[in-house]
């Protein structure tokens, strides 16, 4: 019983008797069992190694491999001691492999589930700028408050227009500088700038003053 625990153990951590890949030292402790083993790791690793059984002797490796592990020809009777020597133990076997796979399957669904779940309320972080522009008119004459009036009447997603105020240049003009805030993804600054330069009756141009780049958290 003491080696069939060993190799129990030997399981819990590795796939095989000996390496990565199957190789001789597991078919001779294959042979050496002769009926399943009833621990989970050790009958994991008996069904797996069963179904080389027909390209055993093309496995990598020399018999004997195994031996520094632990002692194969004792294997054997000790297997068939702790089965019981049963047909009716046999099946149960399989049917508890059967139902560890199914748990197995049923936990690997749970954390498909759960990973899903975290990535689709995963925080998504959205770029905004806080921007201040400034909107030249053409003289002291240009009416300011409907210039303002067309700035503000621009509308798209990702747009907010702030507070403003009215900046003097020099020779009585006066320039109209507004602070707004975008989303990056939404909205070019380039285009913006385009659409305030089609009230031509009262813009003569418009600069960005300064930009604060935020990236917030949703």
């Amino acid at each position: 019983m003491a080696d069939l625990i060993k190799l129990e153990q030997h399981l819990l951590t590795r796939s095989y008797i000996e390496g990565y890949v199957p190789s001789q030292a597991d078919a001779e402790v294959f042979k050496a069992l002769q009926v399943p083993p009833t621990t989970p790791n050790a009958l994991r690793w008996y069904n797996h190694i069963k179904s080389y059984e027909a390209e055993f002797s093309e496995l990598p490796g020399s018999s004997g491999g195994s031996k520094p592990f632990l002692s194969v020809s004792e294997l054997a009777p000790k297997a068939a001691e702790a089965a019981g020597g049963d047909d009716d133990d046999e099946i149960d076997l399989f049917g508890s492999d059967e139902e560890e796979d199914a748990e197995a399957e049923e936990l690997k669904r749970k954390r498909v589930e759960e990973y899903n779940e975290k990535k689709k309320n995963k925080t998504k972080t959205i770029a905004k700028s806080v921007v201040t522009m400034d909107v030249k008119p053409w003289d002291d004459e240009t009416d300011m408050a409907e210039l303002e009036k067309c700035v503000r009447s621009i509308e798209k997603p990702g747009l907010v227009w702030g507070l403003s105020k009215l900046v003097a240049v020099g020779f009585g003009i006066k320039k109209l500088q507004i602070t707004l805030v975008i989303e990056d993804e939404l909205v070019s600054l380039d285009e913006l700038q385009e659409q305030v330069a089609e009230f031509e009756d009262y813009v003569q141009s418009s600069d960005i003053a300064a930009m604060q780049i935020n990236r917030i958290s949703l």
